[in-house]
């Protein structure tokens, strides 16, 4: 599932595109909005928050999209008939004079007034990626390494403080959980908990009273900061864009840790048909791992399939 510094990505080249600038066409392939036309509305902007896509036009009207597993938005010059993607994949057109914006795959696709989006986005958790999060010194470094451990700030107001305070509200939760929880800290998906509790040293299942969510929630911002301001849109934690050399344990199960060889592991974190994927190296990360049943595992790659099924039903704290 794309995470908040994809989707902002996404936001920014939506809104380079199409903001103050008039539909001409709007074709929304979804069954609840067959009949809505936006035509003849400015698009007055296109942001993100957390996993989730607004864009806003001048008839106060939002759609709002979410990616979810293999979503994705595409924009290209109007009248370039090279193909996107396959037609049967496309969710929706929005056609300015200039540029063409398609939706594809889309996971979720509604139309509101603006005024309601909170009926949308209103359970989500502060964003990570937000102006306002005043995320202190570790945001003053943005180019330094990730492996450096940033101090804990203290942070009583904003997004960060908000943020604390809801991950704090239960003590004994595993972290990685609680990290993917929207409803606590909207933007982190399984690639950024994952990669960030690697760099603390951090279980994924130790309980949030052990560890310092300050310092975890500094780093994974200035993580996704750096990938959401890379030239090229690969997510990196080690400072390598190539395929498979970009992280340290995220899909990389049955592989070699790259600090210390042991065998990178994988296993179900959090309930129910709301459990992810949490990677982990057990040397580089002691603690609590109570749903690895320790058996061999093979080498393997992201199944993007995996529990998508699930994850399309109904609303999720994840999404």
């Amino acid at each position: 599932m794309p995470e908040g510094d994809t989707v902002l990505r996404t936001a920014r080249r939506l809104h380079a595109a199409l903001a103050g600038r008039t539909l001409l066409r709007s074709d929304l392939r979804w069954p609840t909005l067959a009949t809505a036309d936006l035509r003849g509305q400015v698009v007055e902007e296109v942001a993100a928050r957390g996993k989730h896509l607004l864009l806003r036009t001048d008839a106060a009207l939002t759609l709002h999209s979410h990616l979810r597993m293999d979503g994705s938005w595409h924009v290209v010059r109007t009248g370039d008939r090279r193909r996107v993607r396959s037609a049967e994949g496309v969710r929706a057109v929005l056609t300015t004079e200039e540029w063409t914006a398609v939706g594809h795959r889309l996971g979720m696709l509604d139309l509101v007034a603006t005024a309601d989006e909170g009926s949308l986005v209103g359970h989500l958790g502060p964003d990570l990626l937000a102006d306002d999060w005043e995320a202190g010194g570790a945001d003053a470094q943005p180019h330094a390494g990730l492996d450096a451990q940033p101090d804990a700030v203290p942070r009583s107001q904003g997004g960060a403080g908000r943020a604390l305070s809801a991950l704090q509200a239960d003590p004994a939760r595993e972290v990685g959980d609680a990290l993917l929880d929207q409803r606590l800290v909207a933007g982190i998906g399984t690639f950024w908990m994952s990669e960030v509790l690697f760099l603390r040293g951090h279980s994924p299942w130790a309980p949030v009273a052990a560890v310092d969510l300050a310092a975890v929630l500094a780093l994974a911002r200035r993580a996704m900061r750096l990938a959401l301001e890379a030239r090229e849109p690969v997510q990196t934690t080690t400072g390598d864009t190539r395929p498979g050399r970009n992280r340290y344990v995220h899909a990389r199960s049955g592989l070699p840790c790259r600090r210390c060889g042991s065998t990178v592991r994988v296993a179900p974190i959090g309930v129910g048909p709301h459990a992810r994927s949490a990677f982990f190296c057990p040397s580089c990360q002691p603690g609590p791992r109570p749903t690895d049943d320790g058996r061999a595992q093979p080498p393997l790659g992201h199944d993007r399939r995996g529990g998508a099924a699930a994850r399309r039903r109904g609303t999720s704290p994840y999404a």
